[in-house]
This record gives structure tokens, sequence and C-alpha cells, in this order.
């Protein structure tokens, strides 16, 4: 057994209902629970080395939260994320070549019971262009919806890229997103 590495990130977070959090945890990390109790749950991950528990407590879920990701080391390893989590039905959304948080990623989402955003995703490379569509304030309206295709820029040339979803995400410059 391969021996636990450290440091590593511990997140809590609170949640309405502790068994369809379970539920969708078990089937977003592909692993159940280290440990239940009444109104606990918590996962320990290897890969990447997470400890993430949640605690039942509907009164302090809270809607000031952007989201949370986890980066894959290949294309290769995003897609077939993306594969078992179709299966599951648990995507959100998929975004591939998108520019966002000034860097080009291809990436899924996944929302979990109490509306937390999970991204997964493959980091190509920086860019000095984030986009510019999305011009609401509200920074829960990042990585949203947009258009079907973003202008990226590598070097000092824009060029067109055709995204394979129309449902492609950015994120607005002051928005405190990614």
């Amino acid at each position: 057994m391969e021996k636990t590495k450290f440091p590593r990130m511990h997140v809590s977070l609170y949640v309405s209902d502790i068994a369809s959090t379970v539920n969708f945890y078990t089937t977003f990390f592909g692993m159940p629970a280290s440990k239940v109790k009444k109104g606990y749950a918590k996962y320990e991950l290897e890969s990447p080395g997470l400890i993430i528990s949640f605690v039942e407590n509907a009164d302090r879920v809270g809607g000031n939260f952007g989201h949370l990701g986890i980066q894959v080391g290949s294309k290769e390893d995003m897609e077939a994320k993306l594969e078992v989590a179709r299966a599951q039905g648990i995507v959100s959304s998929e975004e591939i070549g998108t520019a966002c948080c000034y860097a080009v990623q291809d990436k899924f989402w996944a929302t979990d019971p109490d509306g937390i955003q999970w991204e997964v995703y493959y980091f190509h490379e920086d860019v000095e262009f984030n986009d510019p569509k999305y011009s609401s304030e509200d920074n829960a309206a990042c990585c949203s919806p947009t258009m079907e295709a973003e202008a990226v820029v590598t070097e000092t040339k824009p060029k067109m890229v055709d995204l394979s979803s129309s449902n492609s995400n950015s994120c607005d410059p002051d928005s405190g997103c990614c």
C-alpha cells in the first residue's frame, strides 16, 4: 500500500442532505466515503491528495462559494474521467479548448446536490487572453455558457478556436473567478 504523501489539502463543506451528498461524491470520486456518521461524511483521496469532509447543516450552506477543481495530467485522463461521469449522469457541462482564467483548457463540470461546482480539467497552455464575452459582475456567473467559438491569443496574434461543445464557458477578468 502506498504511503500517504504530506502535505495534503483538507476541505470541509456544509451540505443540506448527507445521503444525497454521499451518493454524488461516491460517484464523482469513484470510491466510497472513508467515514460516514450521522450528519457527516469524509473521503480521503490519494490522487489528488485531498481530505474532504461534509457536515450536514442546511442553515450554513453558502451561496458565496466559487467552485472546486481537479487538474489531471493528460488530455486522456480528462477524457477517461469524462466518460465515467457521463455514464453516471453527473456531467453538467463540457468545454474543449476553452480560454478561461488565462489558460487554454479541456474540462467538464459536475454539480453536487447543493450546487457546488467541480471542474475536472486538463491545462494546455497559458495565454494572455481571458474571454471578455461575459460582462456580468456576478461572480456566480463565472464559467457560464457563452458562444461556440472563442478568440485565443498565442504569442501576439489572436486565432479563432473552433470548440466542439456548444456549452463553452468563459471568465470575466474582474469577476473573481478561477
